[in-house]
């Protein structure tokens, strides 16, 4: 029953994207933000809907009853920071569904006369700290807050019945900002009704009573600024006397204090009653050089450290993780700390959770050298959730060997790091079910790196173009997140027999094939929204599965998931933005044989008329005359071409490429080329353009001196200035060389509707000419390189000069 809730949370994780995202239509709330302002009165032209007003670090002095008058709808109030001392018990007559206010930071003197609260009676939240409060007894108003959830006080005094008028105030949170306390009675906390108490310690002797009573009454107690560098710790004490502890979640936050005192509180708490202890922006003083005992058993169960940091140059970084690898709790986390590496424990452990997220670990986490040999760690077989999202971990199949001894390990997330995969086997534990991958580098090999019982697999955010038929079955994958990728069309669900949930947002699918779904027979939901779709022919089966008959009758039905609000169409222009459910386009347009049959039947009537006329006007002759002179034209213009026309031309061809296309042009371009199998002379900007010329001099003299010109097609090149005018010089010269003078050579899918109105003549090019196509699969490079060669092949007049140009 535990694996089948399990695994239903895990594809519920991946399911809810977009889920609970309200649209912008569901945000009413109106904001008004005066803070900073420097205003000593609140503005009396408010607008009257609004619900959130920021008046903080201005200088009002007081409020009046009329002030909220027009404010009808205020919930949230903020008066921090400022100079208040007085507030008229009629202000919040005007708003009675305030829900939050904070007055912290002002000077406000008399906790035992807030009468305005009589009349704020739905408020939730209510801060009252660094005030002028100088005991901490609250008045009768108190009593009538009944909705009250968080309150925030502070004073200098605390005494036995200061809070004896809020005993039916049932509180999740009690904050206390003590830093100026001088005095505090014992039991004074006795009348508090509250599952959480947050105080802000003095680090004097007062604080020893403070700390005993909020142990001793309160669930959740947070102690925040704790400072035990100087001298003997309180909490250890009491923590030590087990009958004076009924808290079971105690966090520490905002210390500063030594590695002894700090070890010493952590052994202490885990003889203690305490279930939970969380520790959060710590600085550690006189780190360790050598390894501290700590408990081998502990009433304690999780463990967290978020933002720790070591004030010292020298300790030992293997000393400190072997403390807390060695920990006796089940949940162990560690959260955005910069620890680059963690060690494992010594002896078989007992965590069952671990949360390394956001600091700064490699590759080489859990692992040691012995020997010039890695070692990897075996005493994490315990370990069932595993999380190192976001830090700096780079080979999959090294994370997979660094595993590969937790064979309890079912959730597994790697995600925001930066992954790839080379290829070489992976070593994966045999349990995982929920693997997180998402915001790394991978492309669509990691489809071989991938355990066998994985459930649901998140991939968003990667490198993936496309999911290879061929590939490691995975029997039990039920939810797939490719989304955010660089999908151009549907998966094939070969190696995802039992695939329920696929989820595919932002890739770049333009008209995907619904037959693809066919080999999906168990699929129930498919997201592919905010996709770039092309409206035409080919996205009718689309559109007709959103409407629910995508496939037929016999496949079970598909729901697309946010239909039809987020499938809008991108091409063409007449129907950009508007949603698929609402394309239409005419039948005629799509069915080959209607199309036909319209075509067909009058041009053949056309053609009978057209062969009758010609017959009597003698149109065949005219037709063989202008033959024979279009013959004669080309031959002449063929014959013009002789050698002595070729002077200055001293290169085979010009390559014309933006920046964003330099390493392939450096890397596979010129080596083809220009390397000992091709040996052509080729010229290139950086390399070619003479010093001193302005650029457009240097293209006109390049594009002259060059037989061809060979322009390198990409997204980025359309968006290139330069490129644009290399175009229109190398169109001029194809007017007097020959339209051979130009070649294309498309790096990557240029659909026209990409390419900007001024590239005309690129238009024109990709229309009239063929172009060349860089093959994506590797054994095609050879042809592609030898059409290549054989079209710029050519005996040139003269050699280039390169030694002064390199130089």
């Amino acid at each position: 029953m535990r694996a089948v809730a399990v695994t239903l949370w895990a594809v519920a994780a991946l399911m809810e994207v977009h889920q609970s995202t309200p649209s912008s239509s569901e945000i009413h709330t109106i904001i008004v933000n005066l803070s900073s302002k420097n205003i000593s009165s609140v503005p009396r032209n408010l607008p009257p809907c609004t619900e959130a007003l920021d008046l903080s670090q201005n200088n009002i002095h007081k409020l009046g009853h009329e002030d909220f008058q027009v404010t009808t709808h205020l919930r949230f109030l903020n008066l921090s920071w400022n100079v208040l001392e007085d507030i008229d018990p009629e202000t919040f007559h005007p708003t009675p569904l305030l829900e939050s206010l904070d007055l912290s930071h002002n000077q406000l003197q008399n906790l035992s006369d807030q009468r305005y609260l009589l009349l704020a009676l739905n408020l939730r939240d209510l801060d009252l700290t660094f005030n002028m409060f100088h005991t901490m007894t609250l008045g009768v108003e108190f009593h009538s807050l009944t909705k009250l959830e968080r309150l925030g006080l502070g004073a200098k005094i605390i005494r036995v019945e200061d809070f004896i008028n809020i005993p039916d105030v049932h509180l999740q949170t009690l904050t206390l900002r003590l830093e100026n306390l001088t005095a505090y009675e014992s039991g004074s906390l006795s009348d508090v009704q509250a599952e959480k108490v947050s105080i802000g310690l003095t680090n004097k002797p007062t604080d020893r009573n403070l700390i005993a009573d909020a142990l001793l009454m309160f669930n959740e107690v947070e102690l925040m600024g704790m400072n035990i560098s100087g001298y003997p710790s309180y909490l250890v004490e009491l923590v030590k006397e087990r009958r004076a502890v009924n808290t079971t979640h105690l966090y520490l936050t905002n210390m500063a204090i030594t590695w002894k005192h700090l070890t010493n509180t952590i052994n202490a708490v885990f003889e203690s009653p305490i279930i939970h202890l969380s520790t959060s922006d710590v600085a550690i003083h006189i780190p360790p050089l050598s390894d501290t005992p700590g408990r081998n058993t502990s009433h304690t169960k999780s463990f967290s450290a978020r933002r720790a940091e070591v004030v010292s140059f020298f300790f030992s970084l293997e000393v400190l993780c072997n403390f807390f690898i060695n920990m006796p709790v089940e949940r162990l986390a560690m959260t955005e700390t910069s620890i680059i590496h963690m060690t494992c424990p010594k002896s078989p452990s007992g965590i069952l959770q671990l949360d390394f997220s956001d600091c700064a670990l490699t590759d080489t986490v859990f692992s040691r050298v012995e020997q010039q040999i890695i070692v990897e760690c075996t005493t994490l077989n315990k370990v069932n959730t595993l999380v190192l999202r976001g830090n700096n971990l780079r080979c999959l199949q090294t994370l997979s060997k660094r595993v590969q001894n937790m064979i309890s390990l079912r959730h597994l997330d790697l995600s925001l790091n930066s992954l790839v995969y080379s290829g070489q086997e992976c070593h994966w534990p045999p349990n995982i079910i929920h693997l997180n991958l998402s915001s790394n580098g991978l492309s669509e090999s990691v489809f071989s790196c991938l355990p066998n019982g994985t459930v649901s697999l998140d991939l968003q955010n990667n490198q993936i173009f496309t999911v290879p038929e061929t590939l490691l079955a995975l029997d039990s994958l039920l939810a797939l997140d490719l989304s955010a990728n660089r999908l151009r069309d549907l998966p094939v669900c070969a190696g995802f027999p039992h695939l329920k949930y696929l989820l595919l947002r932002e890739n770049s699918l333009h008209a995907p094939s619904v037959s693809v779904l066919e080999t999906c027979p168990v699929l129930q939901a498919l997201d592919a929204s905010r996709n770039p779709f092309t409206c035409t022919c080919g996205l009718r089966g689309f559109r007709d599965l959103g409407a629910g008959t995508g496939l037929g009758s016999g496949h079970p039905a598909i729901q697309l998931l946010h239909w039809p609000g987020a499938y809008r169409c991108s091409y063409p222009e007449a129907w950009r933005n508007s949603t698929l459910e609402g394309f239409q386009i005419p039948e005629i347009s799509c069915n080959v044989g209607l199309l036909a049959t319209a075509i067909l039947c009058p041009a053949v009537a056309v053609i009978i008329v057209m062969v009758t006329l010609c017959h009597h006007l003698d149109v065949p002759w005219y037709l063989g005359m202008i033959w024979q002179w279009t013959r004669a034209k080309h031959r002449a213009r063929t014959q013009q071409v002789r050698p002595e026309e070729m002077e200055g031309v001293v290169f085979h061809a010009f390559v014309s490429y933006s920046q964003h296309d330099a390493d392939w042009v450096k890397g596979q371009l010129l080596p083809n080329l220009e390397g000992s199998g091709g040996g052509l002379h080729i010229c290139r900007h950086e390399r070619d353009f003479v010093p001193g010329k302005t650029i457009v001099e240097n293209i006109i003299q390049c594009v002259e001196r060059s037989r061809r010109c060979v322009f390198v097609l990409s997204r980025h090149f359309v968006r290139s200035e330069w490129c644009h005018y290399e175009l229109y010089f190398a169109s001029h010269q194809r007017l007097t060389r020959g339209s051979d003078s130009v070649i294309l050579v498309l790096l990557e899918p240029l659909p026209q509707y990409m390419i900007p109105s001024k590239y005309y003549q690129l238009k024109a090019m990709m229309g009239r000419h063929t172009y060349l196509e860089w093959p994506q699969d590797r054994g095609k490079h050879r042809l592609f390189w030898a059409n290549l060669r054989a079209a710029l092949q050519a005996d040139l007049p003269t050699a280039p000069v390169r030694d002064d140009m390199d130089e």
